[in-house]
């Protein structure tokens, strides 16, 4: 239900409470205020907003002030029992069970209504704790895509934050250190303990008894990830996390500790000057930004993508795809045409063969990008892809813009253009018409089975349980499952 529709339900129920303690019918208060009672009676019942004429006559006809009638709390306790049961019965969780809407009336006992809302909890409840399906993953991941792809991917109050923590470390320059990051734990209470025998489902664990975040060994290859993994536990802190009530609020507390996390290891002032510079001399780059702050490519590249749009004037897109073409994570506020599915969800679609991200699997040289023009049904885009390799095979990181801001990238130059036609399926997904005639009828491949078209995914509410595997699980997995 939304703000505006709960809201009126409580004023509804204000207004009734007041006629009550009146005396008054709905007809008596309805002729006082020049309205049906009909009228009132969809008013009281949330059905209708009233103008705000109308509520200054009713609070002068109840004999109330105007604030008091539109405070936002119920007026007693079974009113407020009354509008959370009314919200109950209009989530979509209690719609798709197919049952009626139960109608509360004067007459009906306060016990019933404890009853059939206590019902309602539980049914919330058991939602909440039930496994998480693929479709859930994928929705709340198209939600929370859509509402940054709004604010630009940029978190404002995020970044103040992570520039007062690194300051207070006193860091000044260059990439933060491991010693740096101790501190800003020290600073909130916690030690950094390296530890060989974390369970195989945590990337990290925080003893928020003893003051501890315990994290993997200090001699793993890549500084940068435990850097990043403390820096998220202090992230859960400072942003007051609670246990989430949802997968939706899972993921975005997930998306607020890399965001802080990110914005820590490049703080917004350093980074911004960094590639003001860069833009200014027409040469960004995502290989400099990366090694002049000591982090991953991925990191630098969706770090681009946070300050790009509110600070150096231009849309950007960011792929991450994994060796057979399929979308692990996207971004774009340049209308570059993603893949999707008929949900609008992403991850796991299949991106066009023509584009970089894929065509850069080909390239003979993977030590620096790989840069490309793609001729796309919604324009020209100049991209920089970066292959990389995991114990789960080869991807690739690409950022790219629209043709007319390529000038500010070193990479612009490049003779190598595609044409691009996806969606249309004659443009990579066909079969060449002469191989199909061919073969038709001819061959019989062997399609392999993935293990997770028939494993359930984790269960739980997730702090604690397998954060890493169950966001990478259901971004890579999720369109097949």
């Amino acid at each position: 239900m939304s703000p505006q529709a709960s809201d009126l339900i409580t004023l509804g129920h204000r207004i009734r409470h007041f006629r009550s303690e009146r005396g008054l019918t709905l007809d008596q208060l309805g002729e006082r205020v020049s309205l049906a009672g009909s009228q009132l009676s969809l008013i009281e019942n949330g059905r209708r907003e009233p103008k705000l004429s109308t509520l200054q006559d009713l609070a002068t006809a109840l004999s109330v002030d105007l604030a008091e009638l539109l405070r936002r709390e119920a007026p007693n306790n079974r009113a407020a029992l009354e509008i959370e049961l009314d919200r109950a019965q209009k989530n979509p969780l209690y719609g798709a069970l197919g049952l009626p809407v139960v109608k509360v009336t004067k007459g009906m006992p306060l016990a019933a209504v404890e009853s059939l809302l206590g019902l309602h909890r539980e049914l919330s409840r058991r939602a909440s704790e039930a496994i998480a399906t693929p479709e859930e993953a994928r929705r709340a991941n198209t939600e929370l895509r859509e509402r940054m792809r709004e604010q630009g991917n940029y978190m404002p109050e995020i970044e103040e934050l992570a520039e007062e923590r690194v300051r207070a470390s006193g860091h000044i320059s260059g990439a933060l250190t491991h010693r740096e990051v101790s501190v800003m734990a020290d600073q909130l209470g916690f030690n950094l303990i390296y530890v060989n025998d974390l369970p195989n489902s945590t990337r990290s664990v925080t003893d928020l008894a003893n003051g501890r975040i315990y994290l993997p060994p200090a001699s793993i290859p890549g500084g940068h990830g435990l850097r990043s993994m403390a820096l998220q536990a202090m992230g859960h802190r400072l942003l007051g996390h609670e246990r989430p009530g949802s997968y939706a609020e899972f993921l975005w507390q997930r998306l607020e500790i890399n965001y802080f996390a990110a914005a820590c290891l490049m703080p917004r002032e350093a980074s911004v000057a960094f590639l003001s510079n860069a833009k200014a001399e027409r040469e960004l780059s995502v290989e400099d930004f990366r090694d002049t702050f000591g982090v991953t490519h991925e990191a630098a590249a969706l770090r681009l993508t946070n300050l790009a749009t509110s600070h150096l004037d231009m849309t950007l897109h960011f792929l991450r795809v994994n060796g057979d073409g399929a979308l692990q994570k996207g971004y774009e506020n340049d209308d570059l045409p993603f893949p999707v599915d008929v949900t609008g969800s992403i991850e796991g679609q299949y991106v066009c063969k023509q584009w970089s991200a894929r065509s850069a699997f080909t390239h003979t040289n993977r030590t620096t990008e790989f840069y490309q023009y793609t001729d796309t049904p919604a324009g020209t885009y100049w991209s920089a892809t970066q292959t990389g390799s995991t114990d789960a095979g080869e991807f690739s990181i690409s950022v790219g813009v629209p043709f007319a801001q390529a000038k500010w990238f070193r990479g612009r130059e490049t003779t190598q253009r595609t044409v691009s036609r996806c969606p249309d399926e004659s443009c990579c997904r066909r079969p060449d018409a002469d191989a199909a005639a061919r073969w038709a009828g001819r061959a019989w491949p062997s399609a392999r089975l993935h293990a997770h078209v028939l494993s359930p995914l984790p269960s739980g509410t997730f702090p604690g349980v397998d954060d890493s595997e169950v966001y990478t699980f259901l971004e890579t997995h999720a369109a097949e499952s």
